[in-house]
């Protein structure tokens, strides 16, 4: 051996390793005795006094353990459930069920419940019916796509929104992930004030006073950490869920005259006021206010690096989204277009002073003479709000402390408190929810508009980033040789899935692009102010995007496929050993296990076979 190849142990391999089970076992023998002996100097004294005497220390040391779990987390700390992926493991505090109901809810909120009545205006019944078919093909893609990666890189901090940075541009990561993070921050308070807007059904009290209602009590689920907002996510999701399903059954039953006034609703507001408002430009409007709906689905990816299984939940999650799309969206948007006009005065944006201007889900049974559901309703509605804000409330500091982590934010930012929470990314989240004060002021429609130009808009680029995220890893694991079988779940959808979602965004930002130089509420005039309310994150992300560019001097627009990175920050799957019961269900075995099975076995085997596989594709 030569001496280049000889080992010489330094000062740290000569140190006796710390997590040894030697070393484990005499820490912990030696913390049992001390703490035997401890309870044995305590007997005498706790014999001579009364039991409550304990309760003060009790109550001491739980005051001092919630008040120590916000000093700055150690470095040997392994019990924090957020923490960096370069320096510790992250808790595993979201299961299964959590994120398959996640997956199923999250995101059903303002855009679905209260904005479909701003664009039912605009583009008609037929006119939103088109623009969420539309939208759902893009968002089917998108999420395959976001599955396949998400697995790959379940560990990365920031998630999806480093997809990017690592696979396509490093200028294009990061003006994905700031415009990302002004979305989730700007979402909170659209919610506070949609809010607000949804609490005005039932009484004119200062909304200022839900405002601050609702802010505290998200403020108070975040606070828990995941495990607090996936087991709210859980039981809020739950009762959306079944409100939609309510919903769908009720719509149903009016429509065909069993309930309300008693008469056949049919197709009669498809003929008159019409299917469309405006025509294809109407149809432009819904585009970005369907993806504004679908949005906050990408989340069960942002949690992967704390869920307790992703190997499975996460393909599972994302099989389950087709079920969102068909049940949740497309036939409860059928079902309003059915039950309300769209030059009802009571809808969003109508521009009546006299209009309650309520979801379009209350106005499709109240209008209809159905006097108490619509409570329950707008009950729900409420709890959707407040669902989405607690999601936006996790996403935002999580996104804010990726940005801090990779030194594009002060690294004061980067401050995680022992329990995992990010605090001080937590407290900017709650300064940007602040906003939502204004819900008491007269411009309050202007205030929602202005929020939801910057988060509908904002969610076409994070999807368009990840598909094209997507095809660069495609074209690098192709281009350096190495198999798909290191990959945990393939794309349903595949290669030329997301570049069907790519094209499908970019007409999404050319209509709307047309929709603000050209706006259907000015008549066609340009106008200065309704541009920036239609197309006011492109600037934000061109702004980003170039001023990264000139900043680290680097005019390369793409990192080529042969030196794209895809060991860092990966897992890496591979295939499990066949063993011989599972051969008899390959295709190459099938032969040979035909010779030694009647022509009946061999019948039911092939049955059984596809409708495993027709099991485990949808499911």
């Amino acid at each position: 051996m030569n001496d280049s190849d000889s080992f010489t142990p330094n000062e740290a391999s000569l140190a006796p390793y710390p997590h040894s089970l030697h070393d484990r076992g005499n820490a912990e023998k030696k913390k049992r005795d001390f703490t035997i002996t401890e309870k044995q100097n305590e007997e005498p004294e706790q014999q001579g006094s009364p039991q409550k005497t304990d309760r003060k220390p009790k109550l001491r040391n739980e005051f001092r353990k919630f008040f120590d779990s916000f000093k700055r987390q150690l470095p040997s700390d392994q019990n924090s459930e957020l923490e960096s992926q370069e320096k510790n493991n992250l808790r595993k505090s979201i299961k299964s069920r959590h994120l398959v109901m996640i997956s199923l809810g999250t995101g059903i909120g303002t855009g679905l419940l209260v904005g479909n009545g701003q664009v039912l205006g605009t583009a008609g019944p037929a006119g939103l019916v088109l623009g969420y078919g539309i939208a759902s093909i893009m968002l089917y893609c998108i999420i395959q796509a976001a599955g396949e990666l998400g697995l790959c890189y379940a560990g990365l901090t920031g998630n999806y929104t480093r997809y990017s940075s690592i696979l396509v541009d490093p200028s294009l990561g990061f003006a994905v992930s700031v415009v990302y993070t002004i979305q989730w921050l700007t979402v909170l308070p659209l919610q506070l004030v949609t809010a607000a807007m949804t609490v005005k059904y039932w009484t004119n009290v200062n909304a200022d006073i839900f405002v601050a209602v609702v802010f505290i009590f998200v403020i108070i689920i975040n606070l828990f950490g995941s495990r607090g907002y996936a087991e709210a996510e859980f039981i809020f999701n739950i009762c959306k869920i079944l409100m939609v399903a309510g919903f769908v059954i009720l719509a149903i039953v009016i429509n065909c005259g069993g309930a309300g006034d008693r008469r056949y609703i049919g197709t009669e507001y498809w003929h008159n006021p019409g299917p469309f408002a405006h025509g294809f430009k109407g149809v432009c409007t819904v585009f970005c206010y369907a993806a504004f709906s679908y949005g906050g689905i990408e989340v069960l990816l942002l949690s992967a690096a704390e869920q307790e299984n992703p190997t499975e939940s996460i393909p599972n999650a994302c099989k389950k989204v087709v079920y969102r799309i068909l049940l949740i969206y497309m036939l409860t948007t059928i079902l309003i277009g059915f039950l309300v006009p769209y030059n009802s005065d009571e809808l969003l944006g109508s521009g009546s002073s006299s209009g309650s201007h309520a979801s379009p889900f209350v106005i499709a049974v109240s209008s209809h003479g159905v006097k108490v559901v619509p409570h329950f309703i707008n009950a729900v509605i409420l709890i959707s709000v407040i669902s989405v804000a607690n999601s936006s409330l996790y996403s935002g500091p999580r996104l804010l402390l990726s940005l801090a982590e990779q030194g594009v934010l002060p690294k004061c930012l980067a401050y995680v408190d022992r329990n995992g929470r990010p605090l001080l990314c937590f407290l900017v989240s709650l300064a940007f929810g602040c906003i939502g004060f204004v819900a008491t002021s007269n411009a309050e429609e202007q205030v929602f508009t202005w929020l939801l130009a910057i988060s509908s808009l904002s969610q076409l680029f994070i999807w368009m980033s990840m598909c094209l995220s997507h095809i660069r890893f495609r074209d690098a694991m192709a281009k350096q040789g190495r198999s798909m079988d290191e990959v945990g779940y393939k794309a349903q959808t595949g290669y030329w899935g997301s570049w069907i979602a790519v094209l499908i965004a970019v007409f999404f930002l050319v209509c709307q692009f047309w929709v603000a130089i050209a706006p259907v509420s000015e008549h066609g005039k340009l106008d200065v102010k309704v541009f920036f309310q239609n197309y006011l994150a492109m600037p934000i992300v061109l702004l980003a995007y170039f001023g990264h560019k000139m900043y680290f001097k680097s005019w390369r627009f793409w990192i080529p496929a042969e030196k794209i990175d895809l060991d860092s920050h990966r897992n890496v799957y591979l295939p499990p050993t066949s063993t011989g019961a599972d051969k008899i269900d390959d295709d190459d075995d099938v032969t040979e296990y035909e010779t030694s099975e009647s022509s009946e076995n061999l019948h039911s085997s092939r049955l059984n076979k596809s409708f495993k596989k027709m099991v485990n594709f949808w499911c």
